[in-house]
């Protein structure tokens, strides 16, 4: 996002962003029986994170060279920990809303190994497994073609996988019009600092 936004802009974009993800997740994974986890990068983050998280939230340090390996890592440490439905979302998707979550739960629980939430640029807003698939993440990601090769891989690999409905990710200021399809209410309950911090911004400058 930068440019057209400052390095500050951005960094407090992200802080609103972090914090609606962080809430809702932790709303979310008390009425779903989940245990939430800040799955964080880099290691020195912590001092600055303990602040953020919700009570109740675990802390995890990321481990793996790049996002695809720190991915996989994720859902080995969860389910090592005895999860048998794991799910991953990102912290630049502050929107998703509670039903999409609900509709992962339940493919998993139909039989599906991997369920997908698709965004508008060709990745996902979040993954569910019940069971690790690290070869799933053996791919370069951030690309349009993310969600594309990660379904190839899954078909490869004899896995059953779908999809919810979609979701969205605010990758650029030109996704900030991703939000103009949700109500007052879903704004409000979902991503209130998120759309707080849109709105200090000069947008007609940088759209």
């Amino acid at each position: 996002m930068s440019p057209p936004l400052s390095l500050d802009q951005c960094a407090e974009l992200y802080q609103a962003m972090l914090s609606d993800v962080l809430e809702a997740s932790a709303d979310f994974a008390a009425t779903l029986d989940l245990i939430p986890v800040l799955a964080f990068y880099p290691p020195d983050a912590v001092g600055e994170l303990i602040g953020c998280a919700p009570p109740g939230m675990r802390l995890q340090v990321q481990h793996g060279a790049d996002l695809g390996e720190r991915m996989a890592n994720a859902f080995a440490e969860a389910a090592a920990a005895g999860a048998d439905r794991i799910l991953l979302r990102g912290s630049d998707s502050p929107a998703l809303e509670r039903s999409l979550f609900e509709m992962a739960m339940n493919q998993l629980d139909a039989g599906d190994d991997v369920v997908f939430t698709p965004d508008q640029s060709g990745g996902y807003a979040m993954i569910g497994m019940r069971t690790p698939h690290p070869a799933l993440f053996d791919l370069a990601m951030s690309t349009e073609e993310v969600m594309e090769q990660t379904v190839l891989i899954a078909d490869s690999l004899g896995l059953r996988s779908s999809m919810t409905a979609p979701g969205f990710d605010l990758d650029t200021v030109g996704d900030f019009h991703c939000l103009d399809a949700l109500s007052s209410a879903q704004l409000s309950d979902l991503c209130p600092r998120t759309v707080k911090s849109i709105s200090s911004l000069a947008i007609d400058d940088v759209l």
